[in-house]
């Protein structure tokens, strides 16, 4: 683990430390002076799991004593729209679909391993906060899947908007994941949902590595260049994600998965928002505390893309110098911190890492770098030059649509 030991005793006393694996949520009731903060929560559920929720609502607390605002803070209706939408019109970034399994068979092969229709069981390899996520193989194609398993009579009694339960954020994750495809984000590829059973399972590709802070020992981070490699493929996956109107709202060091090869992959998509053309305002800031953007401890309105670019830098600050910017011995305080306090750096840093980190970690989001801005920072491009342009589908089917030059000629090949 790479954070100082006091470090991880103050954030586990105020419950917000889900990007270490260990935090339990509790029901808290938020300052008044802060708009809701639904940490984010891994609504994952083995098959053996029992239901230990009472059904209540574990998020926002706050009476902010105006009605209005719980269309800011429960936008997951608009986002369901806007993508069921895109999906109706074929609108999707993927050159083949997710696979939509209605049927369930769940058995035991001749070695007494659990099966879920083609995958077997091998073992756990997480947990989140109301179950585990458990590695499979399938006997189609010999590969490993990691499957999160959920019921679905659970999921429809934990509360965690108003109007809203864990299933509508899971809905609402499979929806997002369902348009997405890129090298730099996990992808979905079942999703398994048989009507007359309680079970329902997210298939996903099998990540063999770690998350991109493990083992970066206790003295401090990873090194700049682990720390730029890994900046890259972040910053080249939320690219995308906001070129395609979604705002992650979850980006930690917890939330990014290295593949063997060093591959950095975006993982976990329960808080993200999707909204229409530019209009990405939002109110309701669902992240975890120390990653929270110091616009969205205020109570008002925020851009989400600039939240995001906040969190990576919170993520980058952590790959480097191995520890949070900003941490208080409460929730109040943390966010006290992060609207108030300067940012802290070592004299002897890289002046260009430096200042990439002050611009990432400006407190007025309309100064703050933008993720166009980071790629072509020069700490970011260093000796590998500038983050590869990524031709997603999408884009590239309309490319072959613009340049067909409707004289029967055909179109030209993009590569």
């Amino acid at each position: 683990m790479f954070i100082k030991r006091n470090s991880i005793v103050k954030a586990t006393d105020m419950d917000c430390c889900g990007c270490f694996g260990f935090w339990k949520p509790k029901k808290v009731r938020r300052p008044r002076t802060v708009m809701g903060n639904n940490i984010s929560q891994e609504l994952l559920l083995d098959d053996d799991v029992e239901d230990e929720d009472d059904g209540s609502y574990n998020g926002d607390m706050t009476d902010t004593g105006n009605d209005d605002d719980c269309e800011f803070r429960s936008p997951t209706k608009r986002s369901e729209e806007i993508l069921k939408n895109r999906m109706q019109y074929n609108l999707i970034c993927r050159e083949f679909p997710v696979k939509e399994t209605h049927t369930v068979l769940r058995t035991e092969d001749e070695d007494g391993n659990k099966t879920v229709n083609e995958y077997v069981r091998e073992r756990k390899i997480g947990a989140g906060s109301y179950g585990k996520v458990v590695l499979y193989r399938s006997r189609s194609d010999g590969k490993y899947y990691a499957i999160k398993a959920f019921h679905k009579s659970h999921l429809l009694k934990l509360r965690v908007a108003p109007s809203e339960t864990a299933m509508t954020d899971v809905f609402r994750e499979v929806l997002i994941m369902k348009v997405l495809s890129h090298p730099n984000i996990v992808n979905l590829v079942e999703v398994i949902d048989d009507p007359t059973t309680d079970h329902f399972y997210m298939v996903l590709e099998y990540v063999e590595g770690k998350w991109v802070c493990e083992g970066a020992g206790p003295q401090g981070g990873l090194g700049e260049n682990t720390a730029r490699k890994y900046l890259r493929d972040v910053v080249s996956g939320l690219m995308y994600l906001h070129a395609h109107n979604i705002v992650h709202g979850d980006i930690k060091p917890d939330n990014l998965l290295v593949t063997a090869s060093g591959t950095v992959k975006i993982g976990d998509f329960s808080v993200s928002q999707v909204f229409e053309d530019d209009n990405d305002e939002l109110r309701r800031s669902p992240g975890t505390p120390v990653f929270t953007a110091p616009e969205c401890c205020l109570g008002v309105t925020y851009h989400g893309k600039a939240a995001d670019t906040w969190a990576v830098g919170v993520t980058l600050y952590c790959m480097i110098l191995g520890n949070y910017p900003f941490l208080g011995e409460t929730l109040q305080d943390t966010y006290d911190k992060i609207v108030n306090n300067p940012l802290l750096l070592p004299d002897d840093m890289n002046p260009l890492l430096k200042n990439l980190l002050e611009g990432l970690l400006c407190k007025d989001p309309r100064q703050r770098l933008t993720l166009e801005d980071v790629a072509q920072h020069a700490w970011v491009i260093g000796e590998d030059g500038p983050i590869p342009q990524y031709l997603c589908w999408c884009k590239r089917s309309k490319l072959k649509r613009e340049v067909f030059d409707g004289s029967g000629t055909g179109t030209r090949t993009l590569l």
